[in-house]
């Protein structure tokens, strides 16, 4: 076998994992409204089984209806109710022999306390009024998540709405947490034991279920954490101050899940061993790797079967959900320490990406088990194109945080998750995995070989159509290849290797170095002509724009223009304004970026802006929001402030980083000619990854 580690059964206590890969807990936002077991989250569940996952960890559970409300189409565990619906997803994932773990979870402190000020009221209305939830949604989804710094949604929250439960009163806001300006109050001893209780109580209903064991999130900086670490807990009596203390939580809810479930019932705990506060500026805060390892040791005296080995919170969010620079495998020291002083087994996430990384980490005896959970939103089909020896036909994770970044947006609108590399991620139920081969051979022109004419032709090639994608450039990628070019954008590749692959094993004609007119078009006599034309940076009629010292991103990221020694500056801040300042800042240029809102990257997810700010920062480069860019002299830039000062500051090259057009030309030059005729992806509207390949699979699937 070509991964002898990988494929071998492990037992987590009495049950037996038939391989060592286990799908991690994500919230994906599939479940009912009311926290029961969805049929299209036990659809997700099961495609990801019949993938070849050894266990799946569902995502969180609530363990009440009260305070660990954290937001809609959540699982809960906190009634008998749910128990049904659970086992039925429970026996669908066994049926292609894989096990199944329910995570129990409170969030404490990492809450916004609209979610249970109004779950209750909400719950009671879907009752009684028909539609309720739509209603719900169709008003909660122009919510913009920077209002809670608004002063007054500030007050009327702290007047109106229950303060959040936490050890200690020690509200969210350091680094990017998204949660901020929530009154936070310390439980009291009464309450504490009420949550263990709860804990306890939904424990025994996931047995009920059948389910093969539950893993208690002590992780990621929910509320079992929260007790663990010292920076959340500032208690004085015996739930604080020593670490003995800060684990009386944890160990009093593994006693009572013992005492009711029986010693054959596995425990795992998922432990954020580091939190990483010294990534942000704040050393020595937290949980530092010494005691996390202890914690480790003594949570396996506590009777424990598995360690799920974690990082991180949601003030150090890219610790545990990494964005793109990070190097896959950068925290496996972490799994390593604890798996060196305990004797239970040790699942871990490590940013895994391939069979050969996942193999390796258990060669070398770093963990036990394969923790993944984006890699699943990706492929569910991982473990199984691995045992089969077909790695390079696995679709990677990108860490693009598109899934992060969406679920972010849709817990107001009652969607699910998005995947930018997988279209279907999350609609498993909607959408079959195979398209019926009802194609007969017809011919499909597709003009663009980028993420969008890409994911049309393998779609529409596995529907048993011709397919011929006509590729002005000498290589695949279209506008992807300028997202790769930035520094530690490497991923970006996977993905152009991954559908250039797939197209070209389905038979798919990528004619490269071919300007595609209506008359080449039409010479192929097309049954449908796709159009995936991308878009081209906006270049602004700006007095001085015309100048040779000025240029769009396009030649800085494909090496056309290369500047070494220079002063430049760099107008917008968003991603690509960001990504591409970074390359000329190691390229030894002394950069400046301009932004004319009031803040840098306005609209990117703070994660990933934070990611390459810090890196900037680090390399002196200047941020200038609130300017305007009014004029272009030799060597000088004309600013105009909010206030209406304005400001010259000097630059040798100017380089406009402040939006894309879409290249619709041939749309036009097509109109009227084809009777079936789609522009997608950036050709439509200029977006992200997801856009193009989400707007191609749609269309390619619903070719008739």
């Amino acid at each position: 076998m070509e991964y002898p580690n990988l494929f071998t059964s492990m037992n987590i206590g009495s049950v037996e994992i038939k391989n060592r890969l286990v799908m991690t807990a994500m919230c994906v936002g599939l479940a009912e409204h009311d926290g029961a077991v969805s049929e299209a989250l036990a659809a997700y569940y099961e495609e990801r089984a019949a993938g070849g996952a050894g266990l799946i960890i569902t995502e969180c559970s609530r363990i009440n209806e009260t305070d660990a409300v954290s937001h809609s189409s959540m699982l809960s565990m906190s009634h008998d109710r749910y128990i049904k619906p659970l086992s039925k997803a429970v026996e669908r994932v066994h049926a292609h022999g894989a096990k199944m773990f329910v995570q129990l979870f409170h969030p404490g402190r990492q809450n916004v306390v609209i979610f249970p000020a109004l779950w209750q009221f909400n719950e009671r209305m879907a009752r009684i009024i028909p539609h309720y939830w739509d209603l719900y949604f169709k008003a909660t989804s122009k919510f913009d998540a920077s209002a809670m710094d608004d002063p007054k949604t500030v007050k009327r929250m702290k007047r109106y709405m229950k303060p959040l439960l936490a050890p200690s009163d020690v509200p969210c806001g350091l680094g990017e947490n998204p949660i901020r300006n929530q009154s936070t109050v310390p439980l009291t001893l009464s309450q504490i034991k009420t949550l263990i209780n709860q804990f306890v109580s939904a424990a025994k209903r996931v047995k009920k279920a059948g389910a093969d064991g539950v893993e208690l999130h002590a992780a990621h900086g929910y509320l079992i954490q929260q007790f663990l670490s010292p920076y959340t807990n500032r208690r004085e009596d015996e739930y604080g101050g020593t670490l003995t203390n800060r684990m009386r939580f944890l160990k009093e809810i593994i006693d009572g899940i013992r005492r009711e479930c029986g010693a054959d019932f596995p425990i795992s705990v998922r432990l954020s061993v580091e939190e990483f506060y010294d990534m942000i500026g704040y050393p020595d805060q937290g949980i530092t790797l010494d005691e996390g390892v202890e914690m480790a040791k003594r949570l396996e005296g506590f009777g424990i079967d598995v360690l799920n080995v974690s990082s991180g919170n949601y003030d150090t969010a890219q610790t545990s959900c990494e964005p793109i620079s990070f190097t896959p495998g950068w925290r496996k020291y972490l799994a390593k320490e604890v798996k060196k002083q305990v004797k239970i087994p040790v699942i871990a996430a490590n940013l895994i990406r391939t069979p050969e990384q996942a193999e390796a980490q258990l060669a070398e005896g770093t963990q036990d088990f394969i923790a993944m959970g984006r890699s699943y939103l990706a492929d569910p089909k991982w473990p199984k194109k691995a045992m089969e020896g077909r790695s390079e036909d696995i679709n990677r994770c990108i860490c693009c945080l598109r899934c992060m970044e969406s679920f972010q947006e849709n817990i107001m609108n009652g969607k699910p998750v998005e995947c930018a590399v997988n279209p279907r991620a999350c609609r498993e139920s909607k959408i079959p995995s195979a398209a019926p081969k009802d194609g007969r051979q017809r011919q499909v022109v597709v003009v663009g070989a980028g993420p969008a004419g890409l994911t049309a032709a393998v779609e529409l090639a596995a529907r048993d159509f011709k397919v011929t994608v006509l590729e002005r450039g000498d290589a695949p990628g279209g506008q992807l290849i300028l997202a790769a070019a930035p520094p530690l954008k490497e991923k970006i590749d996977w993905l152009i290797q991954y559908l250039t692959r797939q197209a070209l094993r389905l038979g798919v004609d990528i004619q490269y170095n071919t300007q595609a007119t209506r008359q080449l078009i039409d010479s192929y006599q097309p049954y449908a002509v796709f159009l995936a034309t991308g878009g081209e940076a906006v270049a602004p009629r700006i007095p001085g724009s015309e100048s040779e010292a000025v240029t769009t991103v396009t030649p800085i990221l494909t090496g056309e223009r290369e500047y070494t020694g220079k002063e430049v500056a760099v107008i917008g801040s968003g991603m690509t304004g960001l990504e591409t300042s970074e390359l000329l800042m190691e390229q030894g240029n002394t950069v400046t970026i301009i932004e004319m809102a009031d803040e840098i990257a306005p609209g990117a997810y703070p994660v990933n802006a934070s990611d390459v700010i810090q890196r900037l920062e680090k390399g002196g480069v200047r941020f200038l929001p609130g300017r305007k860019l009014e004029r272009i002299g030799e060597g000088m830039l004309y600013l105009r402030r909010t206030d209406e000062v304005q400001e010259e500051i000097q630059a040798d090259y100017t380089v406009l980083a402040i939006g894309v057009r879409s290249s619709n030309g041939l749309e036009k030059e097509c109109a009227g000619h084809f009777e079936r005729l789609y522009p997608i992806g950036d050709a439509v509207k200029p977006g992200r990854i997801g856009n193009a390949t989400g707007s191609a699979f749609e269309l390619a699937r619903a070719l008739q």
